[in-house]
């Protein structure tokens, strides 16, 4: 039987819409004593506040409480599945966090004189070197600060290699299947974008691309394994190609994570690539921690790429910030985002090289694991195995009056994070999977037996109503999420009170 009620307090069991502290205001209520303030000359010039700054007066249990049923709003990696597609939402091992909080690596500053950090120039230094060898490049800049930056300083090299050969260009060819930074990065830079159309089998349209070329074309933005989870097997065409007409190639390395200890990029004629360390080697992700996206480069763009880098001399380490040259100015005020790099490092000697094969094994295994459990009720989009991510489109709900959006947010009431939804847009109502390598097979086979279980519910035609209202046993129940990207409310501002408002 199906009982629905609302409750007195508006609260869902233990779960509540919990107010802003600020409307939970008690003016001269306050969690602390503070010694008045000495009678002393004025330090401040006269500039003494005048009124109040609005901050809500709180007793302590309520700012405690406060936060921990904020808390229980979030959803972390550390509380279920996410299967975001494209973002490689992975386990962060706790090996790493506690190898980053060492004296001396959590406390270290970057102003130390060089001579007291050495250790951790080299632990810099290792993993450029990991870097490198696993990219099969010539050098990496480790300072972007996430993935689309690193983007941006490859392609400045790209622009600067042109540059100083006296031949600027304008144009950049950016597949449809790539990621949507790629062409908001190269109209960043300067270019003008040129898309280049996909196959029926989801890559690289060959004879478009080929099309396409001519002397004023700079170089490519590939991502590969592309943004629908395929293997361009043509790649290494395209980079002869491009190569061809006096171009670069920068490829997005945000789904190296599928090929990692498995092929090297550089073997491929790629001249650029930013890696993700938080999709690849495991450091937190968003709101976890700081990004980092170092960019490898070939000997071809290896004088372009910034500094400052890290140089072993007379068995020392040392920081070179200052080199004459064509180089990219500095990404960053300082080295990087060191926290990263301790956490990548100790993912990477971990595993070992044969592990970090086995990484990329496994997420492909994961893929087309949920992939073949589920293509009876959602058809992929495009036919055979598929990389470290599996994209099906919303074949499976036509008739249903159930729609991608509503899939999405059913599965939010059945405790899981949604999969990336409408992208990439060549894919109608795309659904974009990604189990990573560090999900065991029961936890796989939960997610799908939910996910099967939502289809055959808007398949058997009598749900489509919750499916329109879904999520329904979550504090806020479906938003309006285009008036809220068009016009977002950034700042909370208090009621007038009554008497002032009747003014």
């Amino acid at each position: 039987m199906n009982i629905e009620r609302t409750t007195i307090s508006g609260a869902r069991g233990l779960d509540r819409d919990e107010p802003l502290s600020f409307e939970q205001d008690a003016p001269g209520r306050t969690g602390v004593d503070l010694p008045a303030a000495p009678d002393a000359p004025d330090r401040l010039g006269g500039l003494r506040r005048q009124g109040g700054i609005g901050l809500p007066g709180l007793a302590e249990p309520q700012v405690v409480r406060h936060f921990v049923r904020l808390s229980r709003m979030n959803y972390a990696i550390d509380y279920g599945l996410y299967p975001l597609g494209s973002c490689t939402m992975k386990h962060n091992p706790r090996l790493n966090e506690r190898l980053a909080r060492l004296p001396g690596i959590g406390d270290v500053h970057p102003m130390q004189p060089q001579s007291t950090t050495q250790g951790v120039l080299r632990l810099m230094s290792e993993l450029a070197h990991w870097l490198t060898e696993l990219t099969g490049m010539a050098t990496v800049a480790m300072t972007p600060g996430a993935g689309a930056q690193g983007e941006m300083c490859g392609m400045m090299a790209i622009r600067a290699a042109h540059e100083a050969r006296g031949e600027p260009r304008k144009r950049v060819l950016v597949p449809e299947s790539a990621h949507g930074t790629n062409p908001a990065t190269a109209a960043i830079c300067g270019y003008e974008v040129d898309s280049i159309p996909a196959t029926a089998d989801g890559r690289v349209d060959m004879a478009a691309f080929e099309a396409k070329l001519g002397p004023d074309v700079a170089g490519l933005m590939l991502t590969n394994p592309n943004t629908c989870g395929l293997f361009e097997r043509d790649i290494i065409r395209i980079a002869e190609l491009i190569h061809g007409v006096g171009g670069y190639f920068y490829c997005d390395g945000a789904n190296f994570n599928a090929i990692v200890g498995k092929v090297r990029p550089g073997d491929l004629g790629i001249d650029a690539m930013h890696i993700n360390l938080h999709k690849t080697f495991s450091t937190p992700h968003g709101g976890g921690g700081p990004g980092s996206g170092p960019v490898v480069f070939s000997e071809a763009l290896a004088p372009y790429a910034p500094l400052p880098k890290v140089v072993q001399r007379d068995g020392r380490y040392e920081l070179i910030e200052q080199e004459d040259g064509p180089r990219v100015g500095r990404m960053k005020g300082f080295h990087g985002q060191f926290g990263m790099f301790v956490r990548a490092l100790a993912y990477m000697q971990s595993h070992g090289r044969d592990g970090l094969k086995q990484v990329a094994e496994d997420a492909v295994l994961n893929a087309n694991y949920v992939m073949e459990k589920l293509k009876d009720l959602l058809p992929p989009a495009y036919p055979g195995p598929c990389m470290h991510e599996v994209l099906v489109s919303d074949r499976g709900l036509d008739g249903t009056g159930v729609e991608t959006m509503d899939l999405a947010k059913a599965l939010i009431d059945e405790g899981y994070h949604p999969m990336t939804v409408y992208f990439p847009l060549i894919v109608h109502g795309a659904m974009l999977i990604e189990p990573t390598e560090t999900e065991t097979r029961e936890t796989l086979d939960s997610f799908i037996r939910v996910m099967r279980g939502l289809v055959e519910q808007a398949r058997a035609g009598d749900e489509a109503a919750y499916f329109k209202a879904a999520p329904v046993m979550t504090p806020r129940r479906r938003l309006d999420e285009t008036l809220a990207a068009r016009k977002p409310v950034l700042r909370w501002v208090p009621e007038a009170p009554v008497a002032e408002a009747a003014e």
